[in-house]
């Protein structure tokens, strides 16, 4: 009889087990299926996607099953890894807004990570009315959300390359307004990681890292004294902007509005 009960209770924690097992394992495939899905109905169109932060970010979006495609003005990466040839690559300026509409059809969210540096007219030019042509683009094209990298402020040092920070607040205004509560801006201070030219890699995480480190144990106040205050702002691994990037162009319930670098801190890791 002893044995009998023993024999029973086996057998009824076995059926649990068994149970539970066949009810966990339906709960991760209804999961799955649901992210599968998610992944399926988002298109990501990338602008920059062969440059430094867009390649992150089409890696990215790649890694969590998006669908990926980028325009440029020189089309196709030259970089010969293995994601590559899983983007879809369009050739286009900006600065002739015709070239893009081809690139936004079937797209439900654009990340632009287009911008640059040269005489005052220039970074106005490349920072704000290209990528203003591309938020207008998009907003036509029934595009649901629009992620922009910006940069954080640094205070005097804004002056100095006054036409970068014109072009690029200038975008800004017109992501929020044009796609209100649908628009992230994410500004970034110095963005380190492993940066491809040509065939060299350079380290910039040897400097970064280190800084960034120290820099988020000081209070975000700090970062407001004037003067030296920006220059307390903490670098952020290009790894955790693209992850933020891709977080806020897919998921509906992400904040709005401008993000701050220690909210991008936050939100990629």
């Amino acid at each position: 009889m002893f044995r009998s009960l023993i024999w029973k209770r086996s057998q009824a924690s076995s059926s649990t087990v068994t149970m539970s097992s066949i009810s966990q394992r339906g709960n991760e495939r209804l999961l799955s299926e649901a992210a599968g899905s998610h992944s399926r109905d988002n298109k990501i169109l990338v602008l920059g996607g062969n440059g430094y932060v867009g390649s992150h970010i089409c890696k990215e979006a790649l890694r969590q099953g998006f669908s990926v495609s980028s325009l440029s003005r020189s089309g196709r990466s030259s970089l010969h890894d293995s994601w590559v040839d899983d983007v879809t690559w369009h050739q286009g300026d900006l600065l002739s807004p015709d070239s893009l509409k081809p690139a936004l059809k079937g797209i439900t969210s654009v990340i632009s990570c287009v911008g640059g540096f040269g005489s005052n007219s220039q970074m106005v030019r490349i920072n704000g009315t290209a990528n203003i042509n591309a938020v207008n683009a998009a907003a036509e094209q029934g595009v649901k959300r629009f992620v922009y990298i910006s940069a954080a402020d640094f205070g005097v040092i804004n002056n100095l390359i006054r036409g970068y920070f014109v072009g690029k607040r200038a975008t800004e205004a017109e992501i929020l307004d044009k796609f209100g509560n649908r628009g992230t801006v994410l500004r970034p201070g110095f963005i380190h990681g492993t940066r491809q030219v040509g065939s060299i890699k350079l380290p910039l995480s040897l400097i970064g890292a280190p800084l960034e480190m120290v820099l988020k144990l000081f209070p975000k106040e700090m970062t407001k004294i004037p003067l030296i205050g920006p220059l307390l702002i903490p670098p952020v691994n290009v790894k955790s902007v693209a992850g933020t990037a891709v977080k806020a162009a897919v998921d509906p319930e992400f904040a709005s509005g401008v993000i701050d670098v220690y909210r991008i801190l936050q939100h990629g890791h």
